[in-house]
């Protein structure tokens, strides 16, 4: 793919970028179709009829998927330049749209509660809303458990100005902060994402000057961010004590659609596959000639796999390797780099991390990351297609059944994601690269077992704290360490205390408790991806249909009806877990005579 683009194509959605004539005629429409709907609904009583039900739902899915376009692209716009002050100001637009679209859908809610029984059942039952079913469902389920019509609309309103403001803070803070770094011989002044890139850098001592200073940029800005995540949590406990939700984890789960029991199987499967990831950390900071390993020697790298390798070369490796699984993924693939739905440039200014968005009405996607050139990047844009891939099997789908919950929206991303590395490792042109590649690999088990839990073990004590009171800088940096040093069974040398200050998923008020889902994902995928393995190609189309079922049942039914699995017991979360493991005894085994000669 010689001349590949690494800038993603934004101009055959809304031409103009920020100033888009375009997207702005389309909000103007967004807003009208709301008023369309706001009228609609206020217009029915509990007792209509079937015909206005079905138009009712098709309203609705066709309204959330114009804002969702929307969205989609102006998102694109502030992670690519995080100095488009242009763009900032459409996210307030879009905040407003936002909360009008929500406040007519607790009308649409209470309008759903209040249906008499028999008729539901009717509704239900109707050849136009059968495959719809759990989708309304959920819905009015859930719509039991919430407020009034008219407290709900308040909080929505005042969330705007509220709630979503603090988030929106905590990304200007993001946007003008800058790192300066020297970088052969030269003093470079780096954006946050590009300073995080270099802790996977081979040099130790940049490895930790990067890592001091990072912590140092935050320590400057700890003050803004506490204020933020402490009113963050602050709206989110009120809203759930005047909905009556004691447990703040309620949320999170329902929009996981999976049950506490899981959580719990799960978590307690990670912690018994914890101490072989001590035992590789220990290795590894043996092999780096270290007495312990520290946080910023966590995705240090080793052997080969520190080469860097072009982008163009990644995509068509990335390209070549899911073609061996199914020919319809790879295809999809080149599809989507020859068509630049990837941003991948590694420059100044763009947001730190990584993500996938789908544009509903054009059915397509967009992949936004900070490529350098390691197996970690190669690892990322895998990941990130693979979330692509997903969107692309739903695509034609009705908007309710393309909206499935974020850790089954982990399963096809680390699903390709493995299935790249493993290509990469099994290509390794020596023992050395084979061996990079290998820790690269267990490298996810660290962030998904200890990285991810310390992040669930840090929100859930922090909320039990913020319920007291507000909690300070001092409190905020000691919850994070003890997390980080329980999650790592006390394993490294130094700890990331600002890391609730860096960490974006903490900020973002769409989803709470941004985390567990990694988690979830990265073993379901691995369950998924041993199936996949015993049974070769043939499991593609299998593998499609689980896909295709993402967004139509819970996860437990999901892992039931395609796997034979129970996700409330911890056996299946077990065997997920002994595949990491069983990678870490690779890589003991690997190590051995490497840490014999330093002997």
């Amino acid at each position: 793919m010689m001349g590949l683009s690494q800038n993603w194509d934004l101009e055959s959605i809304f031409s103009g970028g920020s100033a888009s004539v375009e997207l702005q005629q389309q909000l103007d429409k967004v807003r009208t179709e709301i008023g369309s709907l706001h009228t609609r609904v206020n217009a029915l009583e509990p007792t209509l009829d079937v015909k206005a039900f079905i138009e009712l739902v098709e309203h609705m899915q066709q309204v959330m998927m114009e804002l969702g376009q929307c969205s989609a692209f102006v998102g694109c716009l502030t992670a690519q330049n995080v100095k488009d002050e242009k763009a900032r100001l459409l996210q307030g637009d879009l905040g407003q749209l936002s909360a009008y679209l929500a406040s007519v859908l607790t009308a649409v809610d209470h309008l759903l509660v209040n249906i008499p029984e028999g008729n539901w059942q009717g509704f239900l039952a109707h050849e136009a809303l059968q495959e719809l079913n759990f989708s309304l469902a959920e819905r009015r389920t859930v719509a039991q458990t919430k407020m009034s019509p008219e407290r709900e609309s308040l909080a929505t309103d005042l969330a705007v100005d509220g709630y979503h403001a603090w988030s929106r803070l905590y990304n200007t803070v993001v946007g003008a902060m800058s790192i300066e770094v020297e970088l052969d011989g030269e003093l470079k002044q780096l954006s946050v994402g590009q300073a995080t890139n270099l802790l996977a850098n081979p040099n130790a001592e940049l490895r930790r000057s990067v890592f001091e200073k990072l912590e140092e940029a935050w320590a400057q800005e700890e003050e803004v961010c506490a204020s933020a995540l402490n009113h963050l949590a602050g709206f989110r406990l009120n809203l759930y004590k005047n909905r009556g939700w004691d447990d703040v984890l309620s949320e999170p789960l329902q929009i996981n659609r999976m049950e506490r029991a899981t959580l719990d199987a799960m978590w307690q499967a990670v912690e018994g596959g914890k101490p072989y990831v001590v035992q590789y950390l220990k290795r590894k900071g043996d092999l780096l000639g270290l007495d312990q390993i520290a946080w910023y020697d966590l995705y240090a790298p080793l052997g080969d796999a520190s080469k860097e390798i072009p982008f163009a070369e990644a995509a068509t490796f990335v390209v070549d390797q899911l073609g061996k699984f199914s020919p319809e993924i790879a295809q999809f693939t080149q599809s989507a780099f020859d068509k630049s739905w990837v941003e991948a440039e590694n420059r100044g200014g763009k947001r730190p991390g990584a993500f996938c968005t789908s544009l509903p009405l054009s059915k397509e996607s967009r992949v936004f990351m900070t490529y350098s050139g390691t197996i970690q990047s190669l690892g990322t844009l895998a990941h990130e297609l693979g979330h692509a891939y997903h969107g692309y099997v739903l695509k034609d789908a009705p908007y309710f059944l393309r909206r499935y919950a974020m850790n089954v929206a982990e399963t096809a991303s680390t699903f390709g994601e493995l299935l790249v590395v493993d290509g990469a490792m099994q290509q390794a042109a020596t023992p050395e690269e084979k061996l990079g590649i290998l820790e690269d690999k267990i490298g996810r088990s660290v962030a998904f077992f200890m990285d991810i839990h310390s992040r669930f073990l840090f929100e859930t004590r922090f909320y039990a704290a913020r319920k007291r009171g507000l909690v300070s800088v001092g409190e905020l940096n000691e919850l994070m360490t003890t997390a980080q040093q329980d999650a790592f069974l006390g394993s490294l040398k130094v700890y990331h205390p600002h890391f609730w200050a860096s960490k974006l998923h903490f900020y973002i008020t769409g989803t709470p408790f941004y985390n567990f889902p990694y988690t979830f994902g990265y073993l379901f995928s691995a369950g998924v991806y041993a199936r996949a393995k015993a049974e070769g190609p043939s499991f593609a189309r299998s593998y499609r249909n689980l896909l295709q079922d993402t967004a139509r049942m819970s996860v437990e039914d999901l892992a039931h009806k395609h796997l034979g699995a129970d996700l409330t017991k911890p056996e299946f979360w077990e065997s997920a877990v002994q595949l990491a493991t069983d990678d870490v005894q690779e890589f003991l085994r690997l190590t051995e005579d490497n840490i014999e000669q330093r002997r």
